[in-house]
């Protein structure tokens, strides 16, 4: 500012001083004057055009360099030009973390809308979009209400009171493919509201499940239960002689190694849910696991009264599978198994592990049983579930083998597939990855047989 009035006298003192120097008579000093008002006349013109060509900067926003040179107006320029820089940065840093938080909306596992004070939407995500059908170019600010009409929505929204959520049918909800969505609207700010979604269907049939499972075991172990309770009153209470004794005993303990059977069966499940992957640098020869499902078939039929039992097994020479050998063996004896207790005795059961020509194995188990109709195939690797509840308890099925297979296949990367036809017999295969399965070529032989001498 000092530099300024310095310069502004100087523009009136110079001017002053020539014409004094140049002049004669008695006016100079009028002259002189005249001089100096001239110069301070030019100044301010000269200062009003940078002030001016500085307002015009402002008012038309051009960035470009507007050479003011130095002083005052130079010093304004320079300190806007900072001023606007820092509002710059300010405003992209905003806008970077706006762009981050939508991101991180975006990527959520929960659908998002933001919803003005009068309920039109001004945002949402991908997962929103899919839970209710929107489109970005279509529907915003439009009132959520027009779009979204499932009743149970609509009253929840209505009512405005967002204190608990509101659980609504999904877009494309069928019976075949059910969707369950959970929506909780939270107010926040001027009037706005936030609406979360979250897909709840699997969480729904999961409890549905829980209970099945709690009511089918309860169910399943009652009734071997209460056969027992039935059989110790009558041994306590009847004088019995020893061949009725021993046929009530026999009873009970067909009824307690029922329990047993459950027991174990429902432990393995719960072994196999819990517990890491099994390792994939185990490597069990297949070989030895259809020997050790020769002699449990064996021993099963026994006990079914099947002394005639037709069982082929076979495999591919030298196969060896990565994973559990235990698991591995379960899964096998459990195919086999159900496939003995559906059978009539004297239709042939067969079992093979054979390599695929892309890499890969399968283990297939066939009957010619009497089949199993396509509405029951969806629900076979449920637990408990049986086509054929009578016969199931009959032969002494626990209800919880396909379940444990498909467990097996899936912790081992495999994919269990069923194949029926009613009347004709039935077909299970576990389709295992090529990096679960080798082939040690350590006998000339094509193929090694394990079906009886």
């Amino acid at each position: 500012m000092s530099l300024r009035i310095v310069i502004f006298l100087l523009c009136q003192l110079l001017p002053a001083v020539a014409v004094w120097l140049l002049s004669t008579g008695e006016q100079r000093w009028l002259y002189a004057l005249l001089a100096a008002l001239a110069g301070a006349h030019v100044w301010l013109a000269l200062d009003s055009l940078r002030g001016w060509r500085l307002l015009q900067w402002l008012r038309t926003a051009d960035t470009a360099q507007l050479p003011l040179g130095h002083g005052y107006w130079g010093e304004v320029l320079d300190r806007m030009r900072k001023l606007l820089r820092q509002r710059e940065r300010v405003l992209q840093e905003s806008e970077l973390r706006l762009q981050e938080f939508l991101a991180a909306m975006q990527a959520s596992p929960n659908g998002v809308v933001l919803l003005d004070g009068q309920g039109r939407i001004e945002w949402f995500n991908q997962m929103a979009a899919g839970h209710f059908g929107l489109d970005a170019k279509r529907d915003l600010q439009q009132h959520l209400g027009n779009l979204v009409r499932d009743p149970a929505f609509a009253g929840y929204f209505a009512a405005k009171n967002f204190s608990q959520n509101v659980v609504m049918l999904g877009r494309g909800h069928s019976s075949a493919k059910p969707i369950r969505l959970s929506v909780h609207v939270h107010p926040y700010g001027a009037g706005r509201s936030l609406l979360l979604s979250q897909d709840v269907t699997a969480l729904e049939q999961a409890e549905a499940m829980r209970r099945d499972f709690v009511a089918n075991v309860s169910h399943e172990i009652r009734t071997p239960l209460t056969v027992l309770a039935g059989f110790v009153e009558t041994l306590l209470s009847l004088p019995l002689d020893e061949r009725e004794r021993r046929r009530y005993l026999e009873l009970m303990e067909q009824q307690a190694q029922r329990m047993q059977t459950l027991v174990s069966d429902l432990l393995t499940l719960s072994r196999l849910e819990g517990s890491p992957q099994p390792p994939a640098q185990d490597w069990h020869a297949v070989t030895g696991l259809m020997a050790q499902c020769r002699r449990d078939a064996h021993e099963l039929a026994h006990l079914l009264g099947n002394e005639s039992l037709d069982l082929d097994l076979h495999s591919s020479a030298g196969l060896e599978v990565a994973g559990s050998a235990s698991e591995l063996l379960s899964a096998l004896s459990n195919l086999v198994g159900n496939a003995i207790r559906y059978s009539p005795p004297d239709r042939p059961i067969a079992a093979s592990w054979t390599l695929e020509p892309r890499g890969g194995a399968v283990l297939c188990v066939t009957d010619s049983g009497p089949g199993i109709g396509p509405e029951h195939i969806p629900r076979l690797t449920e637990r408990f579930y049986r086509v054929d509840r009578s016969r199931s308890r009959e032969t002494g099925g626990t209800g919880l083998g396909l379940a444990i297979v498909k467990h097996v296949a899936q912790r081992h990367g495999a994919e269990l597939r069923i194949a029926s036809t009613p009347g004709q017999g039935s077909s299970f295969s576990i389709h295992f990855p090529a990096e679960r399965v080798r082939q040690r070529l350590q006998t000339p032989l094509a193929q090694v047989l394990l079906s009886d001498a």
